[in-house]
């Protein structure tokens, strides 16, 4: 991961897919993501008695790390080849640590029904961006009514937050809205830069290797310690934040990312925080209401809209 050699200039990505449209294929591997990342809320939620959330954010980087690089040894990748991607690299591993590192910090001072809502303004970050890094992508007036449509879908299953009295909730929330901005901003430097040019492997190496030393200091900032060995639950839970989550499906993303509308697919992130509502019903018999079945209706209509072709 180092930088270019002179003589080995690198041309910019090119953006011929920025605005592709999504088949129905790609689309249904999306939704399964965001199927994934829902049941990850609840992974954080049954392994945090054992593993505080930095922590567990710094463990699984480590076994991603690990995986994903086995992975690129086996299949030829190369990951230290000049590519002139090193100084985004760093710049994206240093997004991607202080979006989770605002998430599991700001929800120990605000709720978690607050926090979707404010954490998933960042598809509208996403496109606000595009007009300015990703032109060719900007979203018509239609694509706008269905982002918007997505969000109402966030306020009828989980309400529109109120203000909040305590300072330390307010503080969560700017936490989490900061962490929007993370996000899209991680999205946007990726599919702007060289990064777009490079295998997802090495995008999401790029991210989980800086991520490591950042979460862990951040965890001893935070005075986070495991106090005792994690039960057979807890460490299968993040097995699967490690393995599944982040070893196969954010590299799937990233590449999704890499040949698709960016905006287009950030709008579909809105389903993940409803298929965390449906997973705590499954997993933890958490009630379902049919504001969620309203909120579902809402969702699907907006992302129908945003990616209707012209």
């Amino acid at each position: 991961m180092s930088s270019p050699a002179p003589s080995e200039p690198v041309p910019p990505p090119a953006h011929h897919h920025t605005t592709r449209p999504l088949d129905a294929a790609v689309a249904a591997l999306i939704v399964l993501l965001c199927l994934s990342w829902g049941f990850n809320q609840v992974a954080v939620k049954l392994t945090i008695h054992d593993i505080p959330p930095l922590l567990q954010g710094a463990l699984r980087s480590v076994i991603a790390t690990v995986l994903i690089v086995g992975w690129c040894a086996v299949r030829g990748i190369p990951l230290f080849e000049r590519d002139g991607t090193l100084r985004a690299g760093l710049i994206v591993g240093v997004l991607f640590s202080a979006e989770f590192i605002l998430i599991y910090q700001g929800l120990a001072f605000t709720t978690a029904t607050r926090a979707s809502v404010f954490l998933y303004l960042a598809p509208f970050f996403v496109v606000a961006g595009t007009r300015i890094f990703l032109p060719a992508d900007r979203f018509r007036a239609s694509q706008w009514v269905g982002l918007a449509l997505s969000f109402a879908g966030m306020i009828v299953a989980f309400g529109v937050p109120t203000p909040a009295l305590d300072p330390r909730q307010t503080l969560g929330d700017l936490m989490m809205v900061t962490a929007a901005g993370f996000w899209a901003a991680t999205t946007l430097s990726i599919k702007a830069s060289r990064l777009n040019a490079i295998s997802p492997e090495k995008v999401m190496l790029y991210q989980l290797v800086v991520s490591i030393p950042l979460m862990a200091l951040a965890a001893g900032l935070a005075g986070e310690r495991i106090a005792h060995w994690p039960d057979r639950q807890a460490l299968a839970w993040l097995g699967y934040q490690s393995v599944w989550v982040v070893a196969v499906t954010f590299v799937i993303w990233f590449a999704i990312i890499k040949k698709y509308s960016a905006s287009r697919v950030s709008a579909f992130t809105f389903l993940t925080p409803l298929f965390g509502v449906a997973a705590g019903h499954f997993v933890m018999n958490d009630p379902l209401t049919p504001a969620f079945l309203a909120a579902v209706a809402f969702v699907a209509g907006g992302l129908v809209l945003v990616n209707r072709p012209k």
